[in-house]
């Protein structure tokens, strides 16, 4: 129970942050999903580290 009762203002504010938090949390899982499928993907290849150490050093 507050002792003050909750600004317009305030309540205007928290339902925005609540929308830009579900945008930002949808985006970050939308990320995730797209990584997710794109490692697991059959023709999806870590990229070979030795080889590009000793291409560096040739050039």
């Amino acid at each position: 129970m507050s002792l003050r009762k909750e600004h317009e203002l305030h309540q205007r504010r928290k339902g925005r942050n609540i929308g830009v938090g579900v945008l930002l949390g949808s985006f970050v899982v939308l990320v995730l999903a797209l990584t997710i499928v794109k490692v697991t993907s059959a023709g999806f290849k870590f990229p070979n580290a030795s080889a590009a150490e000793q291409s560096e050093g040739q050039g």
